[in-house]
């Protein structure tokens, strides 16, 4: 058999030109200039003419969403970085742009690349750059040699930066003073350029609900800092004043709904930013947001949810008496969310006499709030309105909304089924201890059979005997006596003159052998007495010889 090799057919080479076609489509889908190459993952632009004058974007939003990387260099037209135009690239986290006409970084080119790591602006036309592009970054490298720095206070966060402990690397960074001269960045120097500080007057802000209170903010820095007040999502009616220092914040009726909220004041200017927090503590009365009526799980809950701070106490009442807990009955908090409570009243197989009505009291110091529910648990034994059920059985009904289509009955558990489910169950017990009862039974009459049968041999006992007679002949001899003299003289006792031969007893009801002389036999509990037979010794050999 002749072994062949299937050849390439025109079917493989139309699918490398598919797919040269899709490469060489790729760099106009994705909007990429003439001078630059782009994958799926990477853009550079490298190509001195004809150049590109902007920062390349896609066509497309979606297309840039899987680009990593950017690399830039030798483009002489690129002057600026504007605002949205990198925010294309979302999952960009490397961006190079270096021996370029970079003059200009928009305040926020970079806002929507948070994942953002590496930055190289090196060799370009800058003369001041802002830190507001940068500080919402988790930058590990930013790269700034060689760029023509004026000397001022606008870079002096550049310094501050270098000056970190996070930065590891020193570059050679230099600036242009007002002469012309060349000046180490680590050595610069201009007055009333400093880092911002900010203060609050109070770090531990606490208000009871319904009042007012306001906070001041002091602030230093050159040049003078800017101020704003961070207060999202707070509830409460508020203003402040930030055109004076210290600046203000007044917030007017405090909802209790604002208490653990984080109030931030911020400072900032050219050289950088400096920020002060503090929480806000809202006092206010219980409120019983929640309280239904219980229900079952693992055990019976009355569940709750209390709101208040300080933390409220919790009392129960049943029917308007102190409910006094036990470990049958007590109230568990499961969940913890500021000053709110998620708990329950827990029973344990409650019945019939925990049936009625329950109140919760929350108090603490600012007041108090009460709320009654309604708990049936079961029915009152012999009351003749329901089913009696244990307390770990319940029925369940169906809905729409729980089990689908409420018309399918196949779904359903009702209260009859758990009845003839118990039936059953009580039946099996009862057929299970009766056959355990006669196991036992039959047991004990073996052992009494196996203890008293293995002396059960219709023994014989001689007190005494007939010199030169053996003990059958004895036997036979008083046997024939008492056929002459009658059934009555053979057992002296009436109730054992009809039983066959009693067994020998060795126990302390065994009769004497002193009685009745010691020619006796004892039989089974009867003595017998033998007699003996004058004619049997005058029996010859001849006489018992059969006659012939």
């Amino acid at each position: 058999m002749v072994s062949w090799r299937r050849r390439p057919g025109p079917g493989l080479a139309r699918l490398w030109g598919l797919c040269c076609l899709v490469l060489g489509w790729w760099p106009s889908a994705l909007g990429c200039p003439a001078s630059c190459g782009c994958s799926s993952w990477r853009i550079w632009c490298t190509e001195v003419s004809p150049g590109i004058a902007s920062f390349p974007v896609p066509q497309r939003s979606a297309e840039g969403d899987n680009v990593t990387e950017i690399y830039i260099a030798n483009q002489q037209n690129l002057e600026s970085i504007n605002d949205n135009e990198v925010g294309f690239y979302v999952g960009l986290k490397n961006l190079t742009v270096v021996d370029s006409g970079l003059r200009f970084v928009s305040r926020h080119a970079f806002v929507k690349n948070v994942n953002l790591q590496y930055i190289n602006l090196s060799r370009n036309k800058l003369s001041s750059l802002s830190k507001k592009p940068f500080r919402h970054l988790g930058l590990s490298d930013l790269i700034l040699v060689d760029n023509p720095f004026k000397c001022s206070c606008e870079i002096m966060w550049i310094k501050k930066f270098q000056e970190t402990k996070f930065y590891t690397e020193t570059q050679d960074l230099y600036c242009i003073d007002d002469n012309n001269k060349r000046t180490a960045l680590l050595d610069m120097k201009v007055p009333n350029c400093d880092l911002p500080s900010a203060n609050l007057s109070n770090y531990n802000i606490t208000v009871v609900e319904g009042k007012s209170i306001t906070l001041y903010c002091d602030t230093t820095g050159g040049p003078p800092p800017n101020v704003s007040w961070v207060v999202t999502n707070l509830v409460s009616n508020h203003e402040s004043d930030t055109n004076k220092n210290p600046a203000s914040l007044t917030i007017k009726n405090v909802s209790s709904m604002d208490s653990g909220l984080e109030i931030s004041c911020v400072a900032e200017n050219i050289v950088g930013e400096d920020q002060a927090s503090a929480e806000l503590t809202v006092f206010f009365a219980p409120n019983i947001t929640f309280i239904e009526s219980p229900t079952p799980d693992h055990h019976w809950c009355i569940p709750f949810t209390v709101k208040g701070n300080p933390k409220p106490t919790l009392q129960w009442f049943y029917e308007g008496a102190v409910l006094n807990e036990s470990e049958y009955i007590c109230t568990k908090i499961h969940v913890i969310n500021q000053s709110e409570y998620h708990g329950c009243l827990q029973l344990d197989n409650p019945t019939h006499l925990n049936n009625g009505a329950y109140t919760l009291l929350a108090k603490n110091d600012y007041g108090e709030d009460e709320k009654r529910v309604d708990a049936h648990f079961m029915s009152v034994p012999g009351d003749g309105n329901g089913p009696i059920l244990d307390p770990d059985v319940y029925e369940y009904e169906t809905t729409p909304n729980d089990l689908g289509d409420a018309t399918n009955n196949s779904n359903q558990i009702t209260s009859t089924d758990v009845s003839n489910k118990e039936n059953e169950d009580s039946i099996t017990v009862y057929v299970v201890v009766g056959i355990a009862a006669l196991v036992c039974t039959g047991l004990v009459i073996t052992l009494i059979i196996l203890k008293f049968g293995r002396h059960s041999k219709f023994g014989m006992k001689v007190h005494g005997g007939v010199k030169g007679v053996g003990l059958v002949d004895q036997i036979w001899l008083s046997l024939q006596d008492c056929d002459n003299e009658g059934p009555s003289s053979v057992i002296s006792n009436d109730d054992d003159s009809a039983s066959p031969l009693h067994h020998i007893s060795n126990g302390s009801n065994t009769p004497s052998s002193s009685e009745g002389g010691p020619d006796a036999v004892i039989i089974g509990m009867t003595k017998i007495p033998v007699i003996e037979n004058p004619q049997y010794f005058g029996i010859t050999n001849s006489q018992l010889k059969p006659d012939t």
